[in-house]
C-alpha cells in the first residue's frame, strides 16, 4: 500500500469514529414521558400549596404512580366541627321566695314550710318523673327527694314547697336544693337561709288577790293598846302614830313553775287609817 492510500484510510477511520459519538442513545423511555412526569409533579406541588393556604391543618396526601405518570389523592380532614343545637332542654329561673325570705329568724326546733317559685325557661316539660332533691348544706330535717306535683310546660311557673324544721342550736343555717330530670341530672339550684335565735321570755302579769293572814287582819303594835282587827286590812297608823302591821296571804298556785321577775303591791283596795298614808291609790313595789 502506498503512502497516500495509508493516509486516506486513516482519515476515513477517524471520521467514522467521530460520527459514531453523535449517534442517539438507545433510551427505554421516550423524551415526552419525562416531561409529563415533571409537569405532573409540579401540578401536585401547586395543589398542595393552595390547599395548605386555604386549610392550615395538615391534610394527608397519598402519591401514586400509574404508567409512568404521578397522581395525588387528597384525604379530606376528619376534624371539621359539627353544628349543634344551642337550646337547653332543662333550665329554670328563680322568681321569688313565696315564704321564709332569706334571713328569717326562727325559734329552735320550730317547724316551717319553705316555698320557692320557679319558671321553666327550657324547652322540655317538667313532669311528675322530675324531682326536687336536697343537694348540700343544712338539710333541716327535710326530705332527701320529692316528686314534682304536676307538669310544668316551657314558660310556665310552679311553686315548690318543702316542710323543714329549724335546728335546735342558735346560729345561721343554709340548705341548697336542686331540680332533677328523668336522667338523674341536677340543675336549677335554690336555697333556704334562716337564723335561729332563742326568743326572749315573755312577760305575763297575774293579779293575786290578798286575804287576811294568819293573824286574821291588821295587827297593831302592843304600845298602841289596840285590838286586832279581824278580816280587815288597814293601811296607815293610828292617831297616836303607832304602826299597824298587816298580814296578807296570796294563792300562788297559778304561778307555779314560772319565774317571778317583778312583784307589785297595790293597796288601793285597802281601808286607809290615819297619817302618814295620804293616798293609797298608787302601786307599792
Amino acid at each position: 500500500m502506498s503512502k497516500t492510500m495509508l493516509i486516506v484510510a486513516i482519515t476515513l477511520l477517524i471520521a467514522l469514529l467521530l460520527g459514531a459519538c453523535n449517534l442517539p442513545a438507545n433510551s427505554q423511555e421516550p423524551a415526552g414521558a419525562e416531561a409529563a412526569l415533571t409537569a405532573a409533579a409540579q401540578t401536585v406541588e401547586t395543589n398542595l400549596t393552595q390547599a395548605a393556604a386555604l386549610n392550615p391543618p395538615t391534610i394527608p396526601v397519598l402519591a401514586t404512580s400509574t404508567n409512568g405518570l404521578t397522581t395525588a389523592t387528597i384525604i379530606p380532614p376528619t376534624n371539621i366541627p359539627v353544628a349543634t343545637s344551642t337550646q337547653t332542654c332543662d333550665r329554670a329561673q328563680f322568681i321569688t321566695d313565696v315564704t321564709i325570705p332569706d334571713g328569717t329568724t326562727l325559734a329552735p326546733d320550730e317547724t316551717f314550710t319553705k316555698t320557692w317559685r320557679l319558671k321553666n325557661t327550657g324547652t322540655c316539660s317538667w313532669t311528675s318523673s322530675y324531682a326536687f332533691v336536697f343537694d348540700n348544706g343544712d338539710a333541716m330535717n327535710g326530705p332527701a327527694t320529692q316528686a314534682l306535683a304536676g307538669n310544668v310546660n316551657p314558660g310556665e311557673t310552679m311553686d315548690i314547697s318543702v316542710d323543714l324544721k329549724a335546728p335546735a342550736s342558735p346560729g345561721n343555717y343554709k340548705g341548697y336544693w336542686k331540680l332533677r330530670n328523668t336522667s338523674g341530672v341536677l340543675y336549677a339550684q335554690v336555697y333556704v337561709d334562716i337564723k335561729v335565735e332563742t326568743p326572749a321570755p315573755s312577760t305575763t302579769t297575774i293579779d293575786l288577790n290578798a286575804t287576811g293572814g294568819s293573824e286574821g287582819g291588821t295587827v297593831y303594835e302592843a304600845a298602841a293598846n289596840q285590838n286586832v282587827v279581824h278580816g280587815t286590812i288597814l293601811a296607815g297608823d293610828i292617831g297616836s302614830d303607832h304602826l299597824a302591821r298587816g298580814y296578807m296571804s296570796f294563792d300562788i298556785s297559778s304561778i307555779s313553775g314560772k319565774t317571778v321577775t317583778e312583784a307589785k303591791l297595790d293597796l288601793s283596795g285597802c281601808t286607809q287609817a290615819q297619817d302618814p298614808f295620804i293616798d293609797l291609790s298608787g302601786i307599792w313595789v
